[in-house]
């Protein structure tokens, strides 16, 4: 009897325990269950409201830094174009200037020509001038030419449509030229349709107007008038016959009623002179004088 009652006791404590064992299973899981369910709903309502805006931002400042390296690599294209532009500029620019050069170049050989051309009957040396004296004229300068090339003092010198002066001193390589509107230059010229002579005087300030003075012109039929040609006269001493001195400009009675006194516009810009013609001609026959004398 007694052996029986312990068996069956222990085999009742056994059940027991399983039964605990599993109840704290199932208590478990359920916790686990409900405990999962409480904490993952705030997690999600966390990632709801922090990470997927930051999400957003980190986006957004992708976004940005890709479109910062697109308008840096457009930049860059746009800078380089740029360069490339302004390189052509600059070589149409250069290449503008060369042509203007050229023309300009053009133009005054072409004038160099015509006067040439014009006083054939001479036989010249072309020259370049390579220093002046000080001031905005021409009144005193030095060219490239000399006595190696056949240029003698008193040969005259012409340039653009006209007489520009003579030549004063000579050396082997080079020559110095005085112009007509230095205030020492005094030239005997006459009018073209009457003949009449006159002295056409160097004046430094009246050739800021572009002008020229002459006196003692003989005009006692009144014939001469403005833009009559004054040229080199035939009695000159140092200059030969016919080269165009100016035009008249203004004219007015002297008060001895005998000789006219006025103002010539010259054809020659003695502000930009740069190529010459020496004549390698002297005057025949012709005589040094000094002083106020006309040459």
């Amino acid at each position: 009897m007694k052996k029986k009652f312990r068996f069956h006791f222990r085999i009742n404590l056994k059940n027991k325990h399983i039964l605990v064992l599993m109840t704290l299973l199932c208590i478990s899981m359920i916790i686990a269950t409900f405990a999962s369910k409480i904490s993952v709903d705030p997690l999600r309502e966390v990632a709801g409201t922090v990470i997927v805006p930051f999400e957003k931002s980190i986006n957004g400042i992708g976004k940005w830094l890709t479109g910062i390296h697109k308008n840096f690599q457009e930049k860059e294209a746009l800078v380089e174009e740029n360069q490339q532009l302004q390189e052509k500029i600059d070589t149409l620019t250069t290449e503008n200037n060369n042509l203007i050069q050229s023309q300009s170049e053009l133009a005054e050989l072409r004038e160099m020509y015509d006067l040439d051309q014009e006083y054939a009957q001479y036989p010249k040396v072309m020259a370049e001038i390579i220093s002046k004296d000080a001031g905005n004229w021409y009144n005193s300068f030095v060219i490239d030419k000399g006595t190696n090339d056949g240029i003698a003092v008193d040969m005259n010198v012409i340039s653009g449509k006209g007489l520009v002066g003579i030549v004063t001193e000579a050396g082997p390589t080079w020559a110095t030229v005085r112009s007509i509107i230095d205030d020492s230059s005094n030239v005997s010229g006459q009018t073209v349709s009457t003949s009449d002579t006159c002295i056409v005087e160097g004046d430094l300030e009246l050739i800021n107007s572009g002008k020229l003075r002459f006196t003692q012109l003989y005009d006692e039929n009144n014939e001469i008038t403005a833009g009559e040609r004054i040229v080199t006269s035939n009695i000159s001493d140092k200059y030969v016959k016919g080269l165009l001195i100016g035009y008249v400009s203004e004219i007015e009675q002297d008060s001895n009623n005998l000789t006219k006194t006025g103002t010539i516009v010259t054809p020659v810009d003695f502000r930009h002179l740069d190529k010459v013609f020496v004549i390698t001609q002297l005057k025949e026959g012709q005589t040094e004088e000094g002083g106020e004398n006309a040459e």
